[in-house]
């Protein structure tokens, strides 16, 4: 089971709003809110921020007092709460979070033009070849629906960047699956589109 929240940074653009969450959050959340040099940076950090604080309350618990730890492939997850999983993702002015009680990584990207040769470089031969059997004006977006649901499952196994988008591929259809090596684990993705977005999300079954 997983629940997800989503937010647009141009919620936060007031300033006196901004200040009210700010306060809210965790010292190492808001040192990385004024790190950021830009405000589009800091309105996506605000925003990452007030949607963690929002699915902890799903369990009584607040982002200003939860520990949050990266992994080896620098994964977040709570360290004193080892049952409770979530990731984060954002683009433009769209913040995706998502909570769960297994494994699970989620993407949101902002449907930009794009040329076709990263597709080719980087999917697998089959997800470029049904890319390019599409009609023209439906591959761009496309091929976000197989970069989000790439990106999401890259980072449920907790393996990220490091594993290779090339070395597993996606089937889309009635059922989107996953043809990976990494052992026995099952996953299921989800899909959908957010507007001038697409986003996925991808959990380990229990």
């Amino acid at each position: 089971m997983h629940k997800l929240y989503k937010l647009n940074t141009e919620s936060l653009e007031d300033v006196e709003i901004f200040r009210r969450f700010y306060e809210e959050l965790s010292e190492g959340r808001r040192h990385k809110i004024d790190s950021m040099r830009q405000q589009k940076g800091k309105l996506l950090a605000l925003g990452a921020g007030v949607l963690i604080d929002q699915g902890l309350q799903e369990y009584g618990l607040r982002e200003a007092e939860v520990r949050i730890a990266f992994g080896e492939n620098e994964k977040p997850y709570f360290p004193d709460y080892p049952d409770i999983h979530f990731n984060v993702s954002h683009s433009e002015k769209m913040v995706l979070a998502v909570f769960a009680d297994t494994e699970i990584g989620c993407d949101i990207e902002y449907i930009a033009p794009i040329k076709m040769k990263i597709a080719k470089r980087f999917f697998c031969p089959s997800e470029y070849e049904y890319i390019m059997q599409q009609e023209e004006e439906k591959r761009i977006e496309t091929f976000y629906r197989f970069w989000t649901l790439k990106e999401s499952f890259m980072k449920a196994t907790g393996l990220g960047m490091k594993l290779a988008m090339d070395s597993f591929c996606i089937r889309l259809g009635e059922e989107i699956c996953v043809e990976h090596e990494l052992g026995d684990a099952e996953y299921h993705l989800e899909e959908w589109a957010e507007g001038e977005y697409r986003a996925a999300v991808c959990y380990l079954f229990p």
